[in-house]
């Protein structure tokens, strides 16, 4: 996959500095999720993350650690993060052709605009569930 020619590469990494990566091409999409396993893994809030193709995400330095666990579609989830500081970095489905890529982990997460709100009916009653772009998951539809 190539960049279009108005995309200019994104960079990001975590905390410390052990990992970094590179984005070579335009996301596929961006959401902000609020299902319950983005809460824990956010510390709370949901997660703001940008869909690649697997073959836009080069990771420049270091290497993430994973955890693997079955979710709710009963396929493997992986999710990313920092083996030094922690700091969430990536996931992906198995099964699925796509990988995630957290917001928060950008050099620039003034970048990241979010096309789409999901699971919304998880969301704590105290957190903004953002209606100003197309919303799944019931609570921001009413």
């Amino acid at each position: 996959m190539t960049a279009s020619p108005s995309f200019s590469p994104l960079t990001g990494g975590c905390q410390c500095g052990a990992v970094r990566y590179e984005i070579t091409a335009e996301p596929l999409t961006t959401a902000t999720c609020h299902c319950r396993d983005c809460q824990y893994a956010s510390g709370g809030g949901p997660a703001h993350a940008l869909l690649l193709a697997p073959q836009a995400l080069a990771v420049r330095r270091g290497q993430a650690r994973e955890h693997r666990y079955l979710g709710d579609s009963g396929n493997t989830v992986v999710r990313s993060f920092c083996p030094d500081c922690g700091t969430p970095l990536f996931g992906h489905t198995e099964g699925q052709d796509y990988v995630i890529v957290k917001a928060g982990s950008l050099d620039d997460p003034a970048a990241f605009r979010s096309r789409m709100t999901l699971w919304a009916d998880s969301a704590p009653p105290w957190h903004h569930v953002d209606t100003s772009v197309p919303c799944h998951g019931g609570k921001a539809a009413g």
